[in-house]
């Protein structure tokens, strides 16, 4: 098999859960773990981004790529990774899941397309345990995941309402997926249930229908964020601001502690100055974009380059 020699793409972040859709909702957004990687005589990394990476070859990028290539029938070869990555680490928005899929992907372009993205998100799905990051870091836009009478994951994506602002406050202070799991109970009340399928079903028609307003009882949760709420000071307070503020949607992004927010244009700085007395002095608040999966980007010819020169 003919291998590509150097192959480019970028991965969104992802926010995970949007409330009630534990392990199953997810959203893609535009910030972006971009990857150039060629075969070479040994597996190198290069990481330039948030926080820091140990330089060595058994990160989750490499884990997804030699996944990846066993999935399609090929042993894992040594390959270069350089990796510009602004997702913040250990901070709910998917950057763990943005690394498989680059590695994953970078795999699949490599060997021809052997996978699809749908090989490449089982892939990512079957290491990562739950789909709610992976899906829409694969498929972009609005995801939801469910495990059929197999056990495996149909995944549908939906576009996010272009007139939707998308925030996001990032304190400074990491909080490990690991951890937050480790508070939820074993078990649920059968009121419990039937509000967290209800109202994350509701988040799937408020995207649907581009009906924002929805997003005010579609975003409450009482699965995991009341347990996971006393890691992060604040985060009650900031939720109820954030409503006060006008905003449509307040909740937990995946595991934590970033908070995510959707606005209107009207509200969005309101809403922004809400956040960003979470954040804190040393953290930040985005306002993206939705996103797309993820995609193959061109390389630049050897023309190109001199020209650049």
């Amino acid at each position: 098999m003919t291998l590509s020699p150097t192959v480019r793409l970028r991965v969104p972040a992802t926010s995970a859960n949007l409330g009630p859709g534990f392990d199953a909702l997810g959203l893609a957004v535009g910030l972006y773990l971009e990857i150039e990687a060629r075969p070479s005589d040994r597996d190198s990394f290069v990481y330039r981004g948030d926080g820091q990476l140990p330089n060595r070859p058994d990160n989750l990028l490499h884990k997804g790529f030699a996944a990846a290539c066993r999935a399609a029938g090929r042993e894992p070869f040594p390959v270069s990774f350089e990796v510009n990555n602004p997702i913040p680490l250990a901070r709910g928005l998917g950057s763990s899941s943005a690394a498989l899929v680059a590695g994953a992907a970078v795999a699949d372009l490599m060997l021809g397309g052997a996978l699809g993205r749908n090989g490449v998100f089982e892939v990512t799905v079957a290491i990562e345990g739950h789909p709610d990051n992976v899906a829409p870091a694969v498929y972009g836009g609005f995801t939801v995941s469910a495990l059929d009478i197999n056990d495996r994951y149909i995944t549908r994506a939906l576009k996010v309402p272009a007139s939707w602002r998308l925030l996001f406050a990032v304190p400074e202070f990491e909080l490990f997926t690991e951890s937050a799991r480790r508070l939820l109970p074993a078990s649920y009340s059968r009121a419990d249930a039937v509000r967290t399928a209800s109202r994350a079903a509701l988040w799937t028609l408020a995207v649907a229908r581009d009906e924002p307003a929805l997003l005010r009882t579609a975003s409450l949760d009482v699965l995991h964020q009341p347990y996971r709420a006393p890691l992060m000071a604040g985060f009650d307070k900031c939720l109820a601001d954030a409503f006060e503020a006008g905003a449509y949607a307040a909740y937990l992004s995946g595991s934590g502690p970033t908070i995510g927010a959707v606005a209107s244009t009207a509200t969005s700085a309101q809403v922004r100055t809400v956040l960003e007395r979470y954040a804190g002095v040393q953290g930040r608040v985005h306002e993206l974009t939705p996103a797309g999966g993820y995609q193959s980007l061109p390389v630049p010819s050897v023309s190109a380059l001199r020209e650049a020169l």
